[in-house]
């Protein structure tokens, strides 16, 4: 073989090399893109946040959006990974997707499938028939105020009144139930009427010897007694002496793990492990159903050894495992059963999301729509608590994290910190009637609107 031969050849396998190389980088190279179709919640110059229709939250980073908040489209990204609970994704192209709807008019985008989606077309219908000051109203389990109760209700037209103890103080049976009923009769939509009648330590009914003989008992004090048959026996009862006085709604049980009775939220709850304690939330949820009261289990993602946040803030330091392995079986076992509401607590979960109290974070609002597959609704704590109550707008960063229920005592404040959110476009008033459509529809499942309307 002469040189020029060889040369040759030497020069051909190079090139067939090189051509290998090229085509194996490009492969290699190649971006994997995935599409998703949502709404916007928020633009900043960064980034972009959205939701889609099983109310999960994703921020995308990258190409600029040049559409409103409220404008739904679908985006073409790449990179969503879970960090801390967090999606997020770069974007690599959107366009805007029109708001596609059913036969019957419900948007797609509110169709999660979920345990109140039988009543979705009412909902959507008694929607259409409210103003934006209801529909905002609507959203709100506000304090029963100290006056002008029926005033302010038909003024705001609220979601719902929480009653405390000095509200039932001395007062009878028969009283009560005026005191409610003249409020159903006032409100344009049938409202919600909670009380935390956890029992033990936190009794709101039952401390008034009127209405209750004896105050009803901690989980912890029955289980002892009598174990999980004596707390379906007692959620029962309890349940058919609030329906009677008119109450709907029940903010417990505790479903916080506890053991250690140096723990804050000890006494509340039934000072069990993990398991039992799951099982406490399957019997309290189950027993429950059908007798026309709503229980919420409290307070996601699990209170820990925290301190109270009634009077500032709480950061829970424990490792993201041990809240996953421990603290999350209880609310796993409470959604299996089908249970309607879950509070969130105000406590800075620093394995999830160091920089937001729970109640504010879209972390913990993800980890309960998508690891969980909860689709009932998210109540906020008390938003006055004094672990949340500086922080600048509040009630806009609850709705933003994914709360669908805002518990207020300030509702004067918190309904115009909303109003002037709209005018501003910090929230689109396609949110707001996304949640006063979710509250709407478990009205319905709750059989509140099918009674008013009879």
């Amino acid at each position: 073989m002469n040189k020029k031969t060889i040369i040759g050849s030497i020069l051909i396998i190079i090139s067939i090399i090189t051509c290998i190389t090229v085509k194996t980088l490009k492969k290699e190279t190649k971006i994997e893109t995935n599409k998703i179709e949502a709404t916007i919640l928020t633009i900043t110059e960064n980034s972009i946040t959205v939701e889609d229709e099983n109310n999960i939250i994703y921020t995308f980073q990258g190409k600029n959006i040049e559409e409103p908040i409220g404008t739904n489209i679908i985006i073409e990204y790449t990179g969503l990974t879970k960090e801390d609970n967090k999606q997020i994704g770069t974007i690599i192209n959107y366009e805007k997707a029109p708001v596609s709807t059913t036969k019957d008019g419900v948007n797609n985008t509110w169709l999660d499938k979920g345990i109140f989606s039988d009543y979705y077309i009412m909902a959507n219908n008694k929607l259409k028939e409210l103003s934006l000051d209801e529909k905002i109203g609507q959203i709100f389990l506000v304090r029963y105020p100290e006056t002008n109760q029926k005033e302010e209700l038909n003024k705001y037209q609220f979601g719902g009144y929480i009653f405390f103890e000095k509200d039932f103080k001395n007062k009878t049976s028969e009283e009560v139930k005026t005191m409610i009923s003249e409020l159903q009769k006032t409100s344009k939509i049938p409202i919600l009427t909670a009380v935390d009648e956890e029992g033990g330590k936190v009794v709101r009914i039952s401390s008034n010897p009127k209405l209750v003989t004896e105050k009803f008992k901690s989980p912890k004090e029955l289980y002892e007694q009598g174990g999980l048959e004596l707390i379906k026996q007692d959620t029962i009862r309890k349940s058919k002496i609030l329906k009677e006085l008119g109450i709907n709604l029940n903010l417990a049980p505790v479903v916080d793990v506890s053991t250690n009775p140096s723990d804050y939220m000890y006494e509340r709850t039934i000072g069990q492990n993990a398991d039992i304690t799951a099982d406490y939330a399957k019997t309290v949820i189950t027993a429950s159903k059908n007798t026309g009261v709503s229980y919420a289990l409290k307070h996601f993602p699990g209170y820990g050894n925290n301190k109270d946040t009634h009077t500032g803030s709480s950061i829970d330091e424990r490792k993201y495992e041990e809240i996953v392995n421990n603290d999350l079986k209880p609310f796993k076992e409470g959604i299996q059963q089908q249970a309607e509401a879950i509070l969130i607590s105000h406590n800075i979960v620093n394995s999830i999301d160091p920089e937001n109290p729970a109640s504010l974070s879209t972390n913990i609002h993800n980890l309960l729509r998508k690891d969980l597959n909860f689709t009932g609704i998210i109540i906020t704590d008390d938003l006055v608590m004094a672990s949340v109550s500086n922080i600048e707008d509040v009630t806009v960063k609850a709705i933003l994290a994914g709360n669908d229920l805002i518990i207020t005592t300030d509702y004067k404040t918190s309904i115009e910190t909303v109003k002037k959110a709209l005018q501003n476009q910090t929230i689109s008033e396609d949110q707001i009637n996304k949640l006063a459509f979710r509250v709407l529809a478990w009205k319905y499942y709750k059989g509140l609107m099918i009674e008013n309307e009879k």
